[in-house]
């Protein structure tokens, strides 16, 4: 008895590729609930990971802010300080010194005696009021001092009364010239020309008058002396004009 086989099939043959492409795989329903799933779930994960490296941490210690104040808590805050009050330096007194009497040296051997003994503050004038300046000390004497000879503060100001070689001292020294005359008119009898017109204003009008009657040119105003003067001594000065009468100083006022 011979044995049979089923009739030969041929193989199935592929599916025949559509306009686009083969035919795509296809899922099951399950799978791609799965898929999606696991999607989920992984990026679940990656958020918690970036959340993580987010946490706030001290700008300067790089802790979390309750690590940074712990820290804070247990050290104690320093306790304010109070400067201790600076004591001022005492003011330091000007040493001092003994002032000889000058009266009778040269106006400049005075001047470096004076100096030698450590007084540097040092002016002169002429004492017989005429206002003259003590160009070369040399030609200059002394006839008076203030101060007096004594112990003094040695920044204390020595001013000489002097006259030229060839004059002789006053009984009374004619003192300085005044800075301002101020609102009052000043007794110029006795002062040269020169002093009258430096005490007052510098916008006084002036009248200068030969007071011998000889009409002269009165020229070098330091080397006349005032007769007599309009307003007199004491009149209350408001820009009024003055009148000078003056004679040389070796000269008698008529």
């Amino acid at each position: 008895m011979s044995q049979q086989y089923p009739p030969h099939q041929p193989p199935p043959h592929p599916a025949a590729p559509g306009p686009y492409g083969p035919p795509r795989k296809r899922f099951s329903t399950g799978a791609v609930i799965a898929m999606v799933v696991g999607g989920v779930f992984v990026l679940l994960v990656a958020l918690g990971l970036a959340v993580g490296d987010e946490t706030p941490t001290d700008d300067k210690a790089g802790k979390p802010p309750a690590a940074a104040e712990s820290t804070a808590a247990k050290t104690p805050a320093p306790e304010p300080t109070t400067a201790a009050p600076t004591s001022a330096a005492p003011e330091k007194k000007a040493d001092s010194g003994t002032l000889p009497s000058f009266v009778g040296m040269g106006l400049q051997s005075a001047q470096d005696k004076a100096q030698e003994v450590g007084f540097h503050h040092l002016a002169s004038h002429d004492a017989l009021g005429r206002g003259r300046n003590q160009v070369s000390d040399r030609n200059w004497k002394v006839c008076s001092q203030t101060p007096a000879p004594g112990r003094h503060p040695s920044d204390t100001k020595v001013d000489f009364g002097t006259v030229k070689l060839e004059e002789d001292c006053p009984a009374t020294d004619a003192g300085a010239v005044p800075e301002s005359a101020g609102s009052t008119m000043p007794d110029f009898k006795g002062k040269s020309v020169k002093v009258a017109r430096q005490t007052l204003d510098s916008s006084t009008s002036f009248t200068i008058e030969d007071a011998s009657g000889a009409d002269r040119f009165i020229l070098v105003e330091s080397n006349w002396k005032i007769c007599s003067q309009e307003p007199a001594a004491g009149t209350a000065l408001n820009g009024q004009p003055v009148t000078l009468r003056a004679v040389k100083f070796e000269e008698s006022c008529a």
